[in-house]
């Protein structure tokens, strides 16, 4: 009582109705009862029990109708608008009329085109992936840094004259560290190390979830 209040629907399929408690099967409000077959006396007894769950009708008589059904016939009784049992009928149920088939790529741009969300999801957006993001901050710094190290190289022009002598000083055997390696320890290249910590653990948490 307390699922059919709240408007949530159960179907129960048996071979055998008293396989559903009482207290359940009292509650349904549909019910469509295929043939049923008296081959023992244990089998009477079932069916004469389940033609007791079924409205009195004028027309039949349930526990000889449940014996004489075929195939495609069944007993149905149902609840009107107002919630009242309707009475008992021997229905003839329809075969299914869909086909069981692959459908073509015609039929699937039919569909398609008939979906109110083709608007929406129709649409191609090829947005900035991480990949491009991180590659454009590192092809901007290296742009920077080499515009920077290429400004501090130049000599400045001076009005002295130039000595012919040539310097003494030892050149320096110190190798200049790679772009790369500058890039890395740079405060733009932790904070980018740290964004790509965060978006892995991000994807990690979500495939264990």
């Amino acid at each position: 009582k307390l699922i059919r209040s709240k408007g949530v629907g159960i179907f129960f399929c048996t071979q055998n109705p008293m396989d559903i408690p009482a207290s359940v099967l009292g509650q349904l409000g549909l019910k469509v009862q295929h043939a049923l077959r008296a081959f023992t006396a244990v089998d009477r007894t079932t069916i004469k029990k389940t033609a007791e769950n079924y409205p009195l009708s004028d027309f039949y008589q349930a526990n000889e109708l449940l014996t004489q059904l075929g195939i495609g016939e069944a007993m149905v009784t149902l609840l009107n608008e107002k919630g009242i049992p309707t009475a008992l009928v021997h229905a003839f149920l329809l075969t299914p009329h869909s086909r069981m088939d692959i459908l073509t790529n015609e039929e699937i741009d039919s569909i398609i085109r008939q979906s109110p969300l083709i608007h929406k999801y129709n649409e191609v957006i090829d947005r900035e992936s991480a990949y491009e993001i991180l590659n454009k901050k590192l092809d901007n710094y290296t742009t920077s840094n080499t515009a920077t190290n290429n400004t501090s190289s130049s000599p400045a022009p001076s009005t002295r004259k130039t000595s012919t002598t040539t310097s003494s000083r030892p050149k320096s055997t110190k190798k200049e560290k790679p772009i790369l390696e500058k890039v890395i320890n740079s405060a733009a290249g932790k904070q980018m190390q740290r964004s790509i910590v965060r978006t892995l653990f991000g994807v990690i948490t979500k495939m264990l979830k």
